[in-house]
C-alpha cells in the first residue's frame, strides 16, 4: 500500500467544516483535467455510498463506502471511505477525511491509502495521485477560509 498525506489549516472550527462536507463541497473538489461526475452521494456516515464516474473520454465507475465516523466533541471529526468498485488500476482504497482543532481554526487531513496491486503501478499512480489531491488545499481555504 502506498500512503499519500495531505494537510491544510483553516480558520472555521471542527463542527463548521463538518457540516460543510457535503455535495456541493464534493462536487467542488472534482479532480482537475478529468471528467467528473457525481451518480450518488449519500453523505458521510457508516453504511452511506458515493458513486462517482470517472475518466477521459471513457467515464468509468467509482463506487466508494464510508465505513467509520468518528465525532469528538469540538476537538476532532473524521470519517473513512473505502473504494468498493475502482477503475483501474487501482484495487485498494481507503481515504481517511479528518478535521483537527488548531489554534487558529482547525486542520484538514487527506490521509490516503492505496494499492495497485502491485509496487511497479503503485509507484507510478502515486505523482498521478498525488497532483489530482494536492489541488484541495485552495478549494478548504476558499470554502472554510484561511487562517
Amino acid at each position: 500500500m502506498e500512503r499519500l498525506l495531505f494537510e491544510c489549516p483553516v480558520a472555521s472550527d471542527v463542527e463548521a467544516v463538518k457540516n460543510g462536507f457535503n455535495l456541493d463541497l464534493f462536487k467542488e473538489l472534482a479532480p482537475p483535467l478529468i471528467q467528473f461526475k457525481v451518480d450518488r452521494f449519500d453523505g458521510c456516515s457508516p453504511g452511506d455510498e458515493v458513486h462517482i464516474r470517472v475518466g477521459l473520454g471513457v467515464m468509468v465507475k467509482w463506487i466508494s463506502e464510508i465505513t467509520e465516523e468518528v465525532s469528538n466533541a469540538d476537538q476532532e471529526w473524521y470519517f473513512i471511505d473505502e473504494g468498493v468498485k475502482m477503475p483501474f488500476p487501482l484495487v485498494k482504497w481507503k481515504h481517511i477525511h479528518r478535521v483537527v482543532k488548531s489554534d487558529q481554526g482547525s486542520t484538514i487531513i487527506d490521509d490516503i491509502n492505496f494499492s495497485c496491486g502491485n509496487s511497479i503501478t503503485d509507484k507510478i499512480m502515486r505523482p498521478i495521485l498525488k497532483k489530482q489531491f494536492s489541488g484541495r488545499a485552495a478549494i478548504y481555504k476558499k470554502v472554510f477560509g484561511s487562517p
